[in-house]
């Protein structure tokens, strides 16, 4: 049997899933994907050679895939089979440090939003904030333009040049590049949902429950070596010590990843459904979920 493919965003978050490889022998081909979660999608439904049997992603950009698909007759091939980090993720609105005209979040309506790729959590995020803000409320147009502009780094030069106006990331990761005078931080977003999920191809069901168990001993690892996170975190992903240990405090990785609670994507659904990313013909659960949690 061929090695699973595991595809994951090479941040702080990965950090059990290296544990599982290093300590407890997790047998797969680890893929980083550094264009995030509408990236991860494309990986899962590709059948070239960029294709992956099983991805880690924020749990929003997989559910606007997967309900768009429906609404639009389309077979991905894949679902949710687990649940990686129980805790909402916080997104960082940012924009170039030396972009005086942008000073807040609620100037944003009407300028232009960088994302990584259309479906993307910082596509889809962007959208809740619009709906947060009462911005989609009987509106005939878009409260702000999108511009897809790549990883993170393009993404922080977009806010430079002004390709775009700002754009939102992963507060942890986005935390540096404030400090360095390069971005200035003018807001943050929570998911309303626990932020980070895992799906797989249909084909590869018989063997994820084995590689989430493996999973599981990579994550009671982490929680049970902090020294050896942090030097992961901060050597690996280059965090600071101090930026490491903070996020360290913020985040809640499930104690059993295998399996997903339907009641919390029906809820992603009707948040994304009212925030304009999903039509009321998105489907829910039922067709999303392939491994329900047993609790």
């Amino acid at each position: 049997m061929a090695k699973l493919r595991i595809a994951y965003v090479p941040e702080h978050f990965s950090t059990p899933l290296a544990f599982a490889q290093q300590h407890f022998g997790l047998d797969a081909e680890l893929v980083p994907e550094p264009l995030g979660t509408g990236a991860l999608t494309a990986r899962l439904k590709s059948d070239n050679e960029d294709g992956v049997d099983v991805a880690i992603g924020l749990t929003e950009g997989f559910v606007a895939d997967l309900g768009k698909a429906k609404a639009a007759g389309i077979e991905t091939g894949y679902g949710l089979v687990g649940t990686y980090v129980e805790s909402p993720l916080c997104w960082a609105i940012s924009t170039g440090a030396k972009r005086h005209e942008v000073t807040g979040v609620d100037g944003l309506k009407g300028t232009t939003v960088g994302v990584s790729r259309i479906g993307s959590g910082s596509y889809v995020m962007s959208y809740v904030l619009a709906d947060q803000r009462g911005w989609l409320d009987g509106a005939k147009e878009d409260p702000f333009g999108v511009e897809v502009i790549g990883d993170f780094a393009a993404l922080r030069k977009s806010v430079t040049d002004k390709t775009s106006d700002f754009f939102m990331w992963e507060h942890f990761t986005t935390k540096h590049f404030w400090d360095n005078g390069e971005l200035k931080r003018i807001g943050e977003i929570y998911t309303p949902w626990p932020s980070w999920t895992i799906a797989a191809r249909h084909t590869a069901k018989d063997d994820v429950k084995s590689m989430m168990a493996k999973i599981n001993q990579g994550v009671k690892y982490y929680m049970e070596h902090t020294e050896e996170a942090i030097q992961h975190i901060t050597t690996a992903m280059h965090y600071s010590e101090a930026d490491a240990k903070e996020w360290m405090k913020t985040v809640r990785f499930a104690d059993d990843v295998i399996g997903m609670n339907p009641k919390m994507i029906d809820d992603t659904v009707a948040s994304l459904q009212k925030a304009g990313v999903l039509k009321s013909d998105s489907g829910g659960s039922e067709h999303m979920v392939v491994i329900q949690r047993s609790t």
